[in-house]
């Protein structure tokens, strides 16, 4: 099936790895042209070099830090300058958040959960929706989390500045409907990725368990018995990027392997 994206530009946040990157590249692969950005610029260029290689198509790396507004705004304004004027395709990815027990989070971990995770969203969003309102239309593509959704007991953080991107473009569908600008989210369960190899470690040490019998516990919690690739998720986000599905609009997906569901009925069963 075409569908329908050569030609199109996209934005796409924490794109020089993981979800972000992958992302960037189905995107060019289907005719795109892309602008990234990441805190790092290093490992930012070699990704867009890597991507443009591949995919023949113009990949811009623009470094940003997106707890700071005015990255945010350069970000978006200059990334649409490279594209031709135009932001076809925004998609909002870049994002972490420490994870932890109420008792051990401080102040700070609870600052970091929201200023990146949630109002970097913020920011990128404000900034996009007044090109994309110029243009006639948009598309907004926001990877956010199961952690939203689902209860948590180590991730409450995460899962707090989910719920809370969750809400934010929920309401955001209704209000620019009418300017033709439409919003989904996916929501990835355990993506295997560096950064969550990470998280495991430190919720391993936190609960006096070892790397192995977390990744265990993780893996018994997703009925297909695996974290997901992050190719799996940036498919999905391809696919919902695509004008043949404009018209959904206001939904998550949860990209998961099952485990909200699992847990929700584990949950019940007790």
């Amino acid at each position: 099936m075409d569908l329908r994206l050569k030609g199109k530009t996209a934005l796409v946040t924490g794109g020089s790895e993981g979800i972000g990157k992958a992302v960037a590249l189905g995107l060019a692969r289907e005719g795109v042209d892309v602008a990234i950005c990441a805190r790092s610029a290093e490992t930012l260029n070699k990704a867009a070099q890597e991507i443009a290689k591949e995919t023949g198509r113009k990949i811009y790396a623009i470094p940003a830090d997106l707890t700071k507004d005015a990255d945010a705004k350069n970000f978006v304004l200059k990334g649409a300058e490279l594209l031709g004027g135009r932001v076809d395709i925004m998609v909002n990815n870049a994002g972490s958040a420490p994870g932890g027990i109420i008792e051990n989070l401080t102040e700070a971990d609870w600052a970091q959960a929201l200023q990146l995770k949630f109002m970097g969203y913020v920011r990128c969003t404000r900034y996009v929706l007044p090109i994309m309102r110029k243009q006639g239309g948009g598309r907004f593509v926001n990877v956010i989390g199961n952690d939203g959704v689902k209860a948590s007991y180590w991730e409450i953080a995460p899962g707090a500045a989910n719920a809370a991107g969750q809400n934010l473009f929920l309401s955001l569908a209704g209000q620019y409907g009418k300017d033709n600008i439409s919003f989904v989210s996916v929501n990835p369960g355990p993506v295997m990725t560096e950064r969550l190899t990470r998280l495991m470690k430190t919720a391993a040490h936190d609960m006096g368990l070892s790397l192995e019998a977390m990744l265990k516990d993780m893996d018994n919690s997703i009925p297909m018995g695996r974290a997901a690739t992050t190719e799996e998720v940036a498919d999905a986000v391809v696919m919902l990027a695509s004008p043949r599905l404009h018209y959904l609009t206001g939904t998550m997906f949860e990209i998961d392997g099952g485990q909200e569901k699992a847990l929700m009925d584990r949950a019940r069963n007790k």
